[in-house]
């Protein structure tokens, strides 16, 4: 089910051959809610050319997701948007998280197991080869661990860098690409103020200073996804693309940012009863990235569960929900599989508004990292 990247495209013929794949491969995949062959066909034949996505296919998340803000700068730019993608269906919070046209959204890998969410469909379109791009948004892991289970690249942007509907603050917009570049190129034609952001950004001629962190202190990562993440990191430092510090105390650990998640998720803005840990983790990642611009973990510390759900007392964000909080940038970067097949994903966590140079240097670790896929 799996196909090669998506590497150039063609003004009309690419969003033709995308709505044939999807036609053929989704009825297995169930990535899609709505596939709009016609106005998708009607955009292709009359777009601008010289415009610089001119016929570029995407996805958008979920039913609202055409009209969010990346969707309509996007199309402003010239891309086309093909459909929607799946999203947890009313009732089903942990047998799927994706509930599409032909029923529950699959991981490309293994059918037996969850694509992860809520950009289920998103990440299973992407690591498809459906298309190329697919938008997202990650409220407390919600792009990063549907990436890291799909083996694509999954970027969550600095909270309030780009319009949200979310009220309580923790979901931004993100993006879902098979490589970073395009992740770069979405970010590009969404944000305002990206050309002076990237020209400010002078990427390191050195290695870029970072720590690893297996479980920020407090989550309990399964060894075979710990072990595929620190292959990885090994490998970037022995690359010269990270330079590791592991002095003892260099390493960041958190607290459990769990309470305080679900009290602001629930309206509470103080962070309830774990308002306390939330803003003592803020004084710590302030303290971090003042001296480190870079924070290497695991996204997950479990591997994709099966559809019946992940088991008691297992958080799927145990890694992820606390940079939603905090409001930091973070990306999901391919690291390998499990021995049993299963994506792993590397995550990336760098300072508040350092979204362009976090790009760079997930795109230098990605020329590292070259990904067999099964």
């Amino acid at each position: 089910m799996v196909s090669e990247s998506w590497s150039s495209w063609a003004v009309g013929e690419a969003v033709g051959e995308a709505l044939e794949r999807i036609d053929r491969i989704d009825p297995r995949l169930c990535a899609f809610i709505e596939v709009w062959h016609a106005d998708a066909l009607e955009r292709a034949r009359t777009v601008d050319t010289q415009l610089p996505l001119a016929g570029l296919p995407f996805a958008v998340k979920g039913p609202t997701g055409i009209r969010s803000y990346a969707a309509r700068r996007l199309i402003a730019a010239g891309a086309v948007p093909v459909g929607s993608t799946a999203v947890p269906g009313p009732g089903t919070y942990w047998q799927t998280w994706g509930l599409g046209a032909h029923g529950r959204t699959v991981n490309p890998y293994r059918a037996d197991r969850t694509p992860g969410g809520s950009s289920a469909g998103s990440a299973a379109a992407v690591a498809a080869g459906l298309v190329p791009l697919a938008t997202g948004s990650d409220g407390a892991g919600s792009v990063r661990i549907p990436a890291a289970w799909c083996g694509v690249f999954g970027l969550k942007t600095t909270n309030g860098l780009l319009p949200t509907p979310d009220r309580t603050g923790l979901a931004s917009a993100g993006v879902l690409t098979r490589r970073v570049a395009d992740a770069r190129r979405y970010l590009r034609y969404v944000l305002d103020g990206y050309e002076a952001a990237a020209g400010a950004w002078v990427p390191p001629t050195a290695p870029v200073p970072a720590t690893y962190s297996p479980d920020l202190g407090f989550a309990r990562t399964d060894p075979a996804v710990e072990a595929v993440v620190r292959a990885a990191v090994d490998r970037l430092a022995a690359a010269g693309a990270v330079r590791l510090d592991e002095a003892p105390g260099s390493s960041l650990s958190l607290l459990d940012p769990r309470e305080a998640w679900s009290a602001v998720r629930g309206g509470d803005p103080s962070g309830g009863a774990g308002a306390g840990a939330r803003e003592e983790n803020d004084r710590r990642l302030d303290a971090y990235f003042a001296r480190t611009p870079l924070l290497l973990t695991p996204v997950t510390p479990n591997r994709p569960h099966g559809h019946e759900g992940p088991g008691a007392d297992v958080y799927s964000t145990a890694l992820t929900w606390a940079f939603n909080l905090s409001g930091h940038p973070a990306a999901s970067l391919p690291a390998g599989f499990t021995p049993d097949g299963c994506p792993v994903g590397l995550q990336l966590v760098a300072a508040r508004g350092a979204d362009v140079p976090l790009l760079d240097i997930a795109g230098a670790a990605e020329a590292v990292l070259p990904i067999v896929r099964p």
